[in-house]
């Protein structure tokens, strides 16, 4: 895991130009606290940082092929590589040489057997840069589900990529700009596939390969969601998937340096850790986060029942993992500091901030006892966990379900309801997600004869992989890198994914339950009360106190008359609000976002100097 940037211009000599890549890189430092290096030619100039997770002595990079005296091909590999053992073992049978026992290597030899198509062998989360000197070409692929981002912006004869943007910002020829769709794209919460909010900035789409060649684009895909009738019974399905997720799990424990796993006591995390605790020759390490007092204040809310603590705390003890708890107080989420850690690491701003808060300080708690660590993240968009698959009024609203339940809540999107009209209108939040559902819906794979629910909780099921979970992977994989750790999520094992994914609705709410194959492949393996837990999604806090500090920031913002977010303010309702004389609520979705949202723009437009293009 570690962070990677590069240049490719055809129109000059990029020879001398290792200080711009190397600043590039600077920006990405956290990502790899280990090693820095530079390596460039005539037409590239490739910087890598490095967190040492496999072959720490052996696996550094950017690593280059050379034979003659010149190079080959030369590779920078973001993520892991989990079948790269096997992988090196069917090179080295076609005569291929290796020097390292790293992952990269294998990702290196790879490329020199079968060129761009050298991704469709690799199973792993990964984002992975090629430079081929001998044909002076370029090529960037993500893995399948996009765990691993990769960010690039084309240039007149060539172009600048990264693993964040803030690597592309500092290339001397971008610029931190959003334009209107930009802005829609952010305030809707979507993740349209390719798309980086910042105008001409782009993602590498997942399952895809970008080549470039004398400032040519190509991209095409190599992976996509399968639809297959699931022609398997009950207990065939069962067993299937405990196997699959068994093997998704075991190939996710491979490292040379300290692994643990985040157990919310949820089920999701609560099977990774006791597949962790059957398969994986040593006593499980978990940690989990909680907030001081959040037992004694706890009030049930639409998506909350029950806090979480008691029940990691319960697993734990099941399967003898060695637990630690991670206490979080309302003055650790307010702090400025973490604030603008939080965004800095994701480069946006998002509605829900004090999850991303409470999840850094989480990370940066684990960071100091492991390097890797396991989560859950992925299973209810697999699985179906989320009510947004269940509540008729959402699943079928011509819009994605998740932004029409925000629409419900404001009429311009979750989190707008203190911005300016005008802005609101001529963003026009519904509309552009609309069309992009319209986009989305067909991509969908069809069966033919398929029961018409069935099509349907498919189409859902699409969408949230699609649209909405590699929101979910970005922020982990920002927020956990920003710390130096690195995060692994089993659930994205293709070969689950493709499985689970044609497992009709029918039989994922068999009993009445959501998630029914993955509760009835973990029975024996969890706590009874566990296999019966509704989802609860990422705590929050309900503090009060934490809903006065949001008072007390929105009344300095709109006492500062350099405040950059004003223009975007509805400036009468924000005081309308405060006029109220108590804490913003911290409970449910509505006022406490829209303070937020209005605090993360602001820090947003200061930090980035962003210019708007409206």
């Amino acid at each position: 895991m570690c962070g990677l940037a590069g240049w490719i211009d055809y129109g000059r000599d990029l020879g001398a130009h290792a200080v711009t890549a190397r600043t590039m890189v600077a920006a990405l430092a956290n990502r790899g606290p280990d090693d820095e290096a530079v390596w460039c030619d005539r037409h590239a100039a490739l910087a890598f940082r490095r967190l040492s997770v496999i072959d720490p002595p052996g696996g550094a990079q950017p690593m280059t092929a050379e034979r003659d005296g010149h190079v080959l091909a030369v590779v920078l590999c973001n993520g892991e590589i989990y079948n790269y053992r096997a992988l090196r073992t069917r090179l080295a049978a076609r005569g291929h040489r290796f020097r390292t026992a790293s992952d990269t290597e294998a990702v290196l030899h790879a490329y020199l057997e079968w060129g761009e198509h050298c991704v469709e062998h690799l199973d792993g989360m990964f984002a992975v840069a090629v430079w081929d000197p001998r044909r002076a070409r370029l090529l960037l692929a993500r893995d399948r589900l996009g765990v691993k981002p990769l960010y690039y912006a084309p240039l007149r004869r060539g172009l600048v990529f990264g693993s964040e943007v803030k690597a592309l910002f500092a290339h001397p020829l971008v610029e931190p700009a959003v334009d209107r769709e930009g802005l829609a794209e952010l305030l809707a919460y979507l993740a349209t596939p390719g798309h980086a909010v910042y105008a001409g900035v782009r993602q590498v789409r997942a399952g895809h390969v970008l080549t470039v060649t004398d400032g040519t684009v190509r991209e095409r895909a190599y992976w996509s969601l399968p639809g297959r009738e699931h022609t398997d019974d009950w207990p065939t399905t069962v067993e299937t998937v405990r196997a699959l997720l068994t093997d998704a799990v075991t190939s996710h424990l491979v490292a040379d340096v300290p692994l643990c796993t985040l157990l919310s006591g949820g089920l999701d995390s609560s099977a990774i850790v006791a597949l962790a605790a059957r398969h994986g020759g040593a006593r499980p390490r978990t940690f989990a986060v909680d907030f001081e007092g959040h037992a004694e204040r706890f009030r049930r809310d639409h998506w909350h029942d029950s806090p979480d603590a008691p029940y990691a705390a319960e697993v734990a003890a099941f399967v003898d993992a060695e637990h630690r708890p991670v206490t979080l107080r309302t003055a650790d989420l307010a702090d400025p500091v973490v604030g603008h850690a939080a965004l800095a690491a994701q480069d946006l701003p998002r509605p829900t901030p004090d999850m991303d808060r409470s999840l850094y300080l989480l990370l940066r708690a684990v960071r100091e006892h492991s390097t890797v660590a396991l989560m859950g993240e992925a299973a209810d968009e697999l699985f179906g966990g989320y009510r947004t698959f269940s509540d008729p009024a959402l699943v079928d609203s011509g819009n994605f379900p998740w932004v029409t339940m925000g629409l419900s809540v404001a009429p311009h999107g979750m989190g707008t309801g203190l911005l300016e009209k005008g802005l609101l209108e001529k963003t026009d939040v519904p509309g552009y997600s609309a069309d992009r559902y319209a986009q989305a819906v067909r991509e969908v794979p069809h069966l033919t004869g398929e029961d018409p629910r069935e099509a349907l909780q498919r189409r859902v099921g699409y969408l949230h992989l699609t649209r909405w979970l590699p929101l979910l992977l970005n922020r982990n994989d920002h927020l956990s890198m920003s710390v130096g750790l690195e995060v692994r999520v089993p659930y994205c094992d293709h070969r689950l994914v493709e499985y689970v994914f044609n497992i009709p609705w029918r039989m994922k709410t068999r009993g009445g339950q959501e998630k029914s194959p993955l509760r009835a492949a973990m029975a024996g393996l969890l706590p009874a009360s566990v296999l019966r837990r509704p989802k609860s999604p990422f705590p929050v806090t309900q503090d009060p106190g934490y809903g006065q500090v949001l008072r007390e920031r929105l009344q300095e913002l709109l006492a500062d008359p350099g405040s950059p977010v004003l223009p975007l303010l509805d400036v009468s309702a924000a005081r309308r609000l405060l006029a109220e004389d108590r804490p913003v609520a911290t409970t449910g979705w509505g006022e406490r976002r829209d303070v937020e949202m209005v605090l993360q723009l602001d820090a947003w437009l200061r930090h980035y100097g962003v210019r708007l293009v409206l």
